[in-house]
């Protein structure tokens, strides 16, 4: 049985406006009526979801799918090897792998699939040291992301005896000595919400053999009396064994532009009368950085909405005397590398993954031919080797890890990661773009079968995120075949507050912008429709984390227009957020209570408060983990409460609970099978699709 939530209403006065919460005692999860709620929803939603026609097939059909081949991915390269985590058909979660070169065979160093219990235990991150001797690495239960630090040796595969707990960042770095390195260290767990691990975090600098108890903090909140920094402040430090420089890295909560300091490596010993000198700050638009022997490489959009190069030299730490290396184009540069005398760029062309190249020391600019068209999903090098390894991918070509050669330019399969045995050749995907109500094209990629009949026929899933100013890259995921089977269509929005086309782009949707990433949802599934993929109520739209923004907006805006909606971990009381743990970080991206800017802002993307009574809202699956660290469960709770409530139509409004996860990052192949059968059952269930076996 579904159970009613009880309505104890708070009510909250914001620069005039008037706010109701009805469920506001949700926010108390963990309290035993809030837990009784969410116990029961679960219980329904799995007695629904179990038994619908085809569940259990479609279930079948992905587990074959998702086992077929190996996933590869996370690279990293050092000492000469180059280290990444591998899924093997059969595996629950991925290991961490070496090869010591590119024709080398493959050795595990560490397979999480042996460890924990109930819950998987993922890796979260790992940090080999710079003559790879060393690994360091963070593990942390059911999807909950607070890892604990561990160091493993190479040589004899053995995890040593070390524990640090609370590293969530991770932003391990290793000093050129290779017997010591520094770390970010969040506080031990306070009393209050907002006052969380993700609020500041220090670094911390260990040596090994050392009781990390006595480890001293190096950079951080406090720790030097002429580097300010904020409560919701994340520093990193940057070491490098080519250059005598060290540089301080300060991201403002999930702000994309940072702040960086230099100072001389050998200071280090002595951080409270470290010289740090600031090199750039947020109004210089830097969003990424290299060090390389006595220059600092800057990624920055200053003046550049699709983002420059420049080239700083730290002997005159400041910008005024930077070299511009490679100037903005009509692509969108989305990272740097440095390999021996060549810096390489990342780019996004009309959605197309490219690599160019420059030498350092200035020239022309050069294009690095790639193997197909796709998108760039891996990418490792040593800074003083020209050596590369790209992993390239697209929406009907499965991954292959390349090496390259940033000399030269040229590119060859490893043959590390084989074709995947999935046949994706009966189907095609399509870039278009779709207009926008205010005459903006919007970027869609449309994929399904080939030779699919435009007659407005078809179940069709739209998705989006739309935040941060990140991308959805063209990606291949044997599962969804199960999707274009069932005569399915799958549609990526590239909506604005993402990075598609720059700085532009991301500012065209965020704060008092945001009505914008919503209504390009609606304006994409508009599209689908009169392109005749779908119709109305045959088309439904997707959003996880902060792609819950456009999913949940899109919802409450035009219940009218869709046949299903789901919300996977979704932010959807944005009003509350600040008393989350992973709220104050989100404020530059999304506003704040305690100005009338910023409440506006948050009023745009709180679906919540925009459901209304009496509303046939269509069919709703919201999903959530108990263990999540970014979003925390009661906001799946209090939409899927307040929507049951509300809701005039007879179509289900299910919440779906995994004790076992987070947020997503660290869950299994067995959890993400099990919810994609859950999804694509309920869309099928709602929107209708073709009979298929699933052999």
């Amino acid at each position: 049985m579904q159970p009613p939530a009880r309505v104890d209403s708070v009510r909250e006065t914001h620069f005039g406006t008037i706010v109701e919460d009805p469920y506001r005692w949700m926010e108390d999860s963990g309290s035993p009526e809030a837990r009784a709620w969410l116990d029961a929803q679960a219980a329904h939603t799995r007695a629904v979801l179990d038994a619908l026609p085809g569940r259990a097939g479609l279930l079948a059909r992905i587990q074959a799918l998702s086992n077929a081949g190996p996933n590869l991915g996370d690279f990293q390269a050092a000492g000469g090897a180059v280290f990444y985590q591998r899924r093997d058909p059969g595996a629950n979660l991925p290991r961490l792998v070496m090869r010591t070169g590119a024709d080398a065979e493959e050795r595990t160093l560490l397979d999480p699939n042996h460890l924990g219990g109930e819950s998987p235990v993922a890796i979260n991150w790992y940090a080999p040291s710079w003559d790879a001797r060393y690994v360091a690495y963070g593990i942390s239960p059911g999807g909950s992301e607070d890892s604990t630090l561990h160091l493993l040796e190479v040589a004899s595969g053995k995890t040593l005896d070390l524990e640090i707990p609370h590293v969530i960042y991770g932003a391990v770095n290793w000093l050129p000595d290779n017997q010591s390195f520094v770390y970010n260290r969040s506080p031990e767990p306070g009393g209050s919400a907002a006052a969380s691990r993700f609020i500041d975090s220090r670094i911390y600098l260990h040596q090994l053999g050392t009781d990390p108890a006595g480890d001293v903090p190096v950079l951080g909140r406090g720790v030097h009396p002429g580097m300010a920094l904020e409560s919701i402040d994340i520093p990193s430090l940057t070491i490098v064994p080519d250059s005598r420089w060290m540089i301080a890295l300060i991201n403002h909560g999930d702000l994309r532009e940072i702040t960086l300091h230099v100072a001389p490596r050998a200071t280090l010993d002595d951080p409270r009368s470290c010289p740090w000198i600031k090199v750039a700050d947020v109004e210089d638009a830097v969003t990424q950085y290299v060090l390389a022997g006595d220059t600092l490489y800057l990624l920055s959009h200053k003046d550049a909405p699709r983002f420059q190069v420049l080239a700083v030299p730290l002997e005159r730490p400041d910008l005024a005397s930077a070299t511009l290396l490679v100037p903005e184009g009509p692509a969108v540069i989305q990272g740097i590398h440095v390999g021996g005398d060549y810096l390489l760029t990342l780019d996004l062309d009309g959605g197309i993954g490219r690599i160019r190249r420059v030498r350092r020391d200035g020239g022309t600019v050069e294009s690095v031919p790639l193997p197909f068209d796709g998108s760039i999903i891996g990418f490792a090098g040593e800074p003083e080797s020209t050596a590369i390894y790209a992993q390239l991918t697209s929406w009907t070509v499965s991954a292959r890890v390349y090496r390259g050669d940033a000399a030269t330019g040229a590119m060859a399969d490893t043959g590390w990661q084989p074709p995947s045995p999935v046949d994706f050749s009966g189907v095609e995907a399509h870039e278009v773009e779709a207009p926008a109500r205010d005459g903006t094209l919007i970027p869609l990629s449309i994929i399904h079968r080939k030779g699919l009949a435009l007659d407005g026929s078809h179940p069709t899933l739209v998705t989006g995120y739309g935040s941060y100013g990140l991308t959805i890259p063209p990606a291949f995921i044997p599962s969804r075949l199960a999707w274009y089977e069932r005569g399915g269509v799958f549609a990526v929005a590239h909506l604005r507050g993402g990075g598609e086309r720059g700085k532009e782009w991301h500012e065209a949707g965020r704060l008092l912008n945001k009505e914008r990433t919503i209504t390009d949802l609606i304006d994409c599934a508009e599209y689908l429709i009169f392109k005749g993929y779908t119709a109305v109520r045959r088309v439904a739209g997707q959003g996880g984390s902060a792609g819950g923004i456009p999913s949940g907006g899109a919802l409450v805006r035009r219940p009218d227009l869709w046949g299903a909606m789901i919300m996977n971990v979704p932010v959807t009381n944005a009003m509350r957020s600040e008393t989350t743990e992973n709220g104050p970080p989100n404020v530059p991206e999304f506003g704040s209570v305690t100005t009338e800017d910023g409440f506006r802002g948050l009023q745009i993307i709180d679906s919540y408060q925009r459901v209304r009574d009496g509303v046939p809202y269509p069919a709703v699956m919201v999903t959530t983990g108990v263990n999540d660290p970014r979003v925390e469960a009661w906001m799946a709770m209090k939409m899927a409460a307040r929507l049951q409530a509300a809701t005039s139509s007879d179509k289900p409004v299910l919440l779906r609970v995994d004790y076992h996860g987070g947020h997503g990052i660290g869950s299994g192949r067995s959890q993400i099978d099990e919810q994609l059968a859950d999804e694509m059952a309920f869309l099928l269930w709602q929107l209708g699709g073709e009979e298929k076996n699933s052999q």
